[in-house]
């Protein structure tokens, strides 16, 4: 199975790359970014991807601007390059904060990076705990919003430092996350004297928010 799929790395996901090709056991694709001296980026594929499965690793962290042009470039690069499939793993994406039209004559940043991904030959795009879920809408393709979620209770229960544990909720919106955090932890109950969620209370507004603590 390995033979027909092989993984590629971007400028902004290197090191992650690496992690996931040494689980696999496998190689990351051969190419290459060069970067010319008025800003413009020029992406090579150096090995044949003809009728392969490829995943492009890139995270969209700063500089934000340059890694989401470079994945764009690596996409349409690999689709041209005759692979089979483009899969466009996508750990950070920054734009997904611009979800919404919340005052005038404004973009909604993460819809035109949607479409921009798609027209560039993705096929499906994998991602990690977006802003909203909902923008999963704004593809037309495929998208796997996966979570942090239980990697992150793991470590806590395997912490011995914790004396108490605390979940607070910022922006209120995440407080339906922190609900899954506290029931994600069973473990940590033996190695915490408490664990308590913190909650944001009804009547509180966006300008000024009120907290109170929920016990277990």
């Amino acid at each position: 199975m390995l033979d027909d799929l092989v993984i590629f790395g971007g400028s902004g996901s290197r090191k992650l790359t690496l992690k996931i090709c040494e689980y696999l056991n496998t190689r990351p694709g051969a190419g290459e970014v060069l970067r010319f001296s008025e800003g413009n980026l020029f992406v090579r594929v150096r090995e044949n991807v003809r009728g392969r499965h490829v995943y492009l690793v890139q995270s969209t962290v700063f500089p934000t601007n340059d890694n989401f042009m470079e994945l764009l470039f690596w996409t349409d690069a690999l689709k041209r390059a005759s692979a089979q499939s483009v899969t466009v793993v996508m750990p950070y994406f920054s734009y997904a904060k611009g979800d919404k039209k919340d005052e005038p004559r404004v973009s909604i940043r993460a819809r035109v990076c949607a479409d921009a991904i798609e027209i560039a030959g993705a096929d499906r795009v994998v991602t990690l705990d977006l802003h909203a879920p909902q923008i999963q809408g704004f593809f037309h393709i495929p998208v796997d919003d996966l979570y942090a979620l239980p990697v992150l209770c793991e470590e806590i229960a395997r912490s011995n430092c914790l004396t108490s544990l605390s979940c607070l909720p910022t922006p209120a919106s995440r407080s339906k996350h922190a609900s899954m955090l506290r029931a994600w932890v069973p473990q940590s109950r033996s190695r915490t004297n408490s664990a308590k969620l913190i909650t944001r209370a009804p009547r509180s507004s966006r300008s000024s928010a009120r907290w109170r603590e929920k016990p277990r």
